[in-house]
């Protein structure tokens, strides 16, 4: 992933309902969730929905595709690894083993209720 891309999918998960939305649709799968559901799960009005997924959207964290008159969204999941990647790419100077514990977090009981998803 090159600096620009990454940046720019940084700067739309940095604020708080577009990091929602994209949460949402990883939990939800590779199936895709139409516009309406992602709102009432989010609780978010259908205008700044439409906003914030268009963000989503540049920055190439999510796709769409439109059946009829239904908008379908769903994570980018190449996308969302290759920010990963970029991120941890030169973890312990390229050495994950010489970090001990690793670079990727170890997993951790889910402490925070969230709500979950229904696809």
């Amino acid at each position: 992933m090159e600096t620009d891309k990454a940046l720019a999918a940084l700067s739309a998960l940095a604020q708080d309902t577009r990091l929602a939305v994209f949460r949402y649709l990883v939990e939800a799968g590779p199936d895709a969730v139409t516009v309406g559901r992602i709102g009432d799960a989010l609780q978010v009005a259908a205008a700044t929905l439409s906003f914030h997924l268009k963000e989503l959207s540049h920055a190439g964290l999510v796709t769409s595709r439109q059946e009829s008159r239904f908008i379908w969204y769903s994570a980018n999941y190449e996308a969302m690894s290759g920010l990963i990647a970029y991120l941890t790419e030169n973890c312990c100077r390229g050495q994950p083993d010489a970090c001990g514990v690793g670079c990727a977090p170890p997993k951790k009981p889910n402490t925070t209720a969230r709500k979950k998803v229904s696809a």
